[in-house]
């Protein structure tokens, strides 16, 4: 459980390090198994729903988030839930990224909804260069 917000200075190592733990070999009755995980598709449908939020956050003009975006980060949660509960590989990946705890700590932040954006967008960069499958 995260127990602060991601920094703008370490997000990228940070999921570079959710990937690598994700994509870890391991021996297996002698062999070394690559765990298959979480596909590229499953995880650009949650960046598809925080782009359309993103680009409504980028819109405003004010620091703190209105009402309606809010609940349209509150909905990002829900369907990050819903997904998890519908493919395990989504959920470790959810779980291991600490995605749902850092969608709690945005509130009505903008900066805060911007840098786990680009939490996102760095997670699935590094889901593909390290071999994501679609």
């Amino acid at each position: 459980m995260a127990t602060e917000f991601l920094n703008e200075k370490t997000y990228v190592d940070q999921a570079e390090a959710v990937l690598d733990k994700l994509t870890a070999k391991f021996e297996k009755n002698g062999k070394w198994i690559t765990p298959q995980i979480v596909t590229t598709s499953k995880i650009r449908n949650i960046l598809s729903m925080a782009a359309d939020i993103y680009d409504k956050v980028l819109q405003n003009k004010e620091e703190q988030l209105s009402d309606e975006i809010v609940s349209r980060i509150e909905y990002l949660r829900v369907r990050m839930i819903y997904e998890c509960g519908r493919e395990p590989k989504v959920k470790d990946f959810v779980n291991e990224a600490e995605l749902l705890d850092y969608v709690k700590m945005i509130g009505n932040d903008k900066k805060k909804y911007i840098l786990f954006y680009h939490y996102l967008e760095a997670l699935v960069a590094f889901h593909k260069y390290k071999g994501g499958k679609d």
